[in-house]
């Protein structure tokens, strides 16, 4: 009996790191949009307010939109290093559960 519940548990643990994978492509996902909606938003701005210093609106969103794309991939990255190296620490299951 008490196997089984270790098994259960080495199961539970596998399916919360493939939730916690799925949801840190999710976020990167999210930042991936955020910044190509600032990129929009810079590439009409200059169009739309018509204004002597439309440049520097524009660049400002490219830059805005550049930082928040930086910022979710170093994210992503080091949230994919820390769910690595948390499959370590699952335990020893053998492969003839999963058969």
């Amino acid at each position: 009996m008490s196997e089984k519940i270790k098994k259960d548990l080495v199961l539970r643990e596998k399916l919360a790191l493939q939730r916690t994978t799925l949801a840190n492509q999710t976020t990167v996902l999210s930042f991936l949009r955020t910044s190509m909606y600032f990129s929009v938003a810079g590439l009409s701005t200059r169009n739309l307010l018509k204004i002597e210093n439309g440049v520097l609106i524009e660049y400002t969103f490219y830059l805005v939109g550049f930082i928040i794309l930086l910022f979710g991939l170093i994210n992503f990255f080091k949230h994919k290093k820390m769910i690595s190296e948390n499959k370590k620490h699952i335990g020893d299951f053998k492969m003839e559960y999963f058969e």
